[in-house]
């Protein structure tokens, strides 16, 4: 049966219709009137439900869930109606960034070449084409935009509205996987030196020996931080202003603190520990960071360029981790589980020329040669 409630001032009415709860905003005040018009809205849509004549669109016609109700569009609707039916029928269930990737795909990539194609026309030969003429963005896009264009697709496909899917024998681009380009632990000792803000240096060098992602950087909050245990626990990761929690069971983790780790954390507290908790501010304005690009374009990159170190992106640091560890001979089952990975096969994968052995005691080969540094440095002085 429907029921008729108030949220916020304004009259909601809820009902199940095809075993889904459905609730929908009436748009109407809360008053005597309205009131009598949505009892009678609630006892009509029981009777139509009632006798199988209940039509979604009709009566709530600017709601998402009419995409799953509709009756499917008949074979001339476009490639761009089915792709704007199939995302809200998804959206729902998809995060907050995979739904902004996704809509950016549909309307910048996929609607302006093939959009006004009716579905059934669409041939593997169309997005073959469209495949080719995307000179301007990577392999990598382009198999990240036909996701969505692959979903639509198969649904239409497995309800009967097109005879055979044009995607079927479509395989995505071959990605050239870059090799790590690591910075050696004389540049790490220039980009610190280089840093003319405290809080940049402190960042940076705990990015360099922790291999945090960048959005797990951004995200590290004081109450992650056990001083007893020397670690902080990775519970959160912010992509695109969004912070949730990591993807994977391997990416909440526990990392063990290195000293030079630890030391930028003592560092860090006198800044933030009081204010916020985030660990890592953008001292300029006094609040927690953003995003990664924020990070890229404020702080490394004017960094790099005035400690005069060849320049690689951000998340070079975690490559560096992962490089220094294996070449003091670190476990590699280890240094997966301080990078979050599952196992340590893609550690195996991307650095296997920097593996020259296994061994135990994890990190204590890496401290000695941290050390060593030290002391070598200060007697050069």
């Amino acid at each position: 049966m429907a029921k008729v409630y108030t949220r916020n001032g304004k009259l909601w009415i809820g009902f199940v219709y095809k075993g889904v709860q459905c609730r929908e905003s009436l748009r109407l005040d809360e008053n005597k009137a309205n009131l009598k018009h949505a009892e009678r809205l609630k006892t009509l849509i029981d009777s139509e439900i009632g006798l199988n004549q209940f039509n979604y669109r009709q009566h709530f016609p600017k709601s998402k869930r009419c995409a799953l109700f509709d009756e499917y569009r008949p074979v001339n609707a476009t490639v761009s109606e089915s792709l704007d039916d199939w995302f809200n029928l998804v959206e729902p269930n998809l995060s907050h960034t995979t739904a902004k990737e996704y809509k950016c795909s549909i309307n910048h990539n996929l609607k302006p070449v093939i959009g006004d194609l009716l579905l059934a026309d669409l041939q593997t030969r169309h997005i073959k084409q469209w495949m080719a003429q995307q000179t301007h963005i990577s392999a990598k896009r382009i198999n990240n935009v036909l996701i969505p264009l692959r979903g639509m697709l198969d649904e239409a496909f497995c309800d009967g509205r097109i005879e055979r899917n044009p995607a079927e024998k479509i395989h995505n681009l071959r990605i050239n996987r870059k090799e790590p380009d690591p910075f050696t632990l004389d540049e790490i000792d220039k980009i610190l030196a280089a840093c003319k803000e405290p809080q940049h240096k402190n960042l940076f060098q705990f990015a360099f020996y922790t291999g945090l992602r960048t959005g797990e950087l951004i995200a590290l909050s004081w109450e992650d931080f056990d001083e007893v245990k020397q670690c902080v626990f990775i519970r959160h990761s912010t992509t695109a202003k969004q912070t949730k929690a990591p993807k994977t069971s391997a990416s909440g983790r526990e990392v063990t603190l290195l000293p030079p780790a630890w030391q930028a954390l003592q560092a860090q507290k006198k800044h933030t520990q009081l204010q916020d908790k985030n660990i890592f501010f953008y001292p300029y304005r006094n609040e927690p960071w953003a995003e990664d690009a924020q990070i890229r374009e404020r702080a490394w990159r004017p960094t790099l360029k005035y400690a005069g170190v060849r320049y690689r992106y951000p998340y070079q640091t975690r490559h560096t981790f992962a490089c220094l560890m294996l070449t003091a001979g670190e476990n590699p089952a280890w240094i997966a589980a301080q990078m979050g990975h599952k196992d340590w096969g893609m550690i195996r994968k991307i650095y296997a020329r920097w593996m020259p052995s296994a061994a135990p005691d994890a990190g204590d080969k890496f401290k000695a040669i941290y050390e060593l540094h030290k002391n070598t440095q200060k007697n050069n002085v």
